[in-house]
């Protein structure tokens, strides 16, 4: 028989969950319905599309269909034999079937074949969270639905404090059910931080611009700056340059150990663009006064 990718088909990877699966083939379905398209080959494509959903969106099917490991698009290939032996259905002879019919032959199990099969363990699942960055500070629960063996369940999913980017949760035993009395899978939740409009993350610290008055940076200042937990007073030495890194400690994101990281305010000393003649006579005054000589090296 032809091996057929139904992953590429459907443009999925290959640990896409149900919602996925599901909202890949209902934009391909539109696009190439044949009331929809007049393009060449559409109809074609449609029918291909909805013979990949029915096996990935069936617990069953696209346990078997994984099973069969991957082959080169469109070329021959046969079940391995512990493939055959685990879930074959009334018909033995592979080669006059098509990969559908094969695949739909698990569901023409003579009474009593499931239970003789072997136990199989449960399949694992993965998926997505993306947090903010007070979630990320504090934790959050949420809540995660999922489709095992046709019936969906939600997950109460507990996000700890301190967990970070690209963090994988593992959730033991909360995957797809396994068979024959064998253990369930695991559920995987991948960590994304959502981008925040003020700070960005580096590990766990934090880091912002802090725009400073000429006066402020010459002079010194006390300034009102923002942290997850609310605003606070930050002192800028005098004589602060823009780039310096003013250090807020302990008020970054907690680290694996529980350990806060720091934040940081990135010193950028702005002039503005409209004066009034009062303040340009003062900086002329400033520039006849001075001499600082910013671009002479030291």
């Amino acid at each position: 028989m032809k091996y057929k990718d139904y992953y590429a088909l459907l443009g999925v990877p290959q640990d896409a969950n149900l919602n996925q699966i599901k909202k890949a083939y209902r934009k391909l379905a539109r696009e190439n319905h044949p009331d929809m398209s007049k393009a060449e080959g559409a109809e074609a494509r449609f029918k291909e599309i909805g013979e990949a959903y029915a096996t990935l969106k069936d617990e069953e099917k696209r346990t078997a269909y994984d099973a069969l490991g991957k082959s080169p698009e469109g070329g021959h290939f046969s079940p391995p034999p512990h493939w055959r032996e685990q879930y074959q259905g009334q018909s033995s002879n592979f080669d006059e079937m098509d990969l559908a019919d094969l695949l739909a032959s698990l569901n023409q199990r003579h009474p009593g074949e499931h239970s003789q099969s072997q136990p199989r363990r449960g399949r694992d699942f993965e998926d997505t969270v993306h947090i903010s960055l007070n979630d990320a500070l504090l934790g959050t629960t949420m809540g995660i639905k999922l489709l095992d063996q046709g019936a969906e369940r939600e997950l109460e999913v507990k996000i700890p404090a301190g967990v970070s980017e690209g963090q994988k949760i593992r959730m033991r035993g909360m995957g797809g059910k396994g068979l024959q009395g064998a253990a369930a899978g695991d559920f995987y939740l991948h960590v994304k931080l959502k981008p925040h409009p003020i700070f960005t993350v580096i590990g766990s610290d934090l880091f912002f611009s802090l725009k400073l008055a000429p006066w402020e940076a010459a002079l010194g200042a006390e300034v009102e700056v923002p942290t997850l937990e609310g605003n606070v007073l930050l002192s800028v030495p005098a004589g602060t340059n823009t780039g310096r890194k003013l250090r807020l400690k302990s008020r970054g994101l907690p680290n694996a150990k529980g350990e806060r990281g720091e934040q940081y305010a990135i010193a950028q000393v702005v002039v503005g663009t409209q004066h009034t003649q009062a303040e340009l006579d003062l900086y002329k005054q400033l520039s006849d006064l001075s001499n600082f000589k910013p671009r002479e090296k030291n």
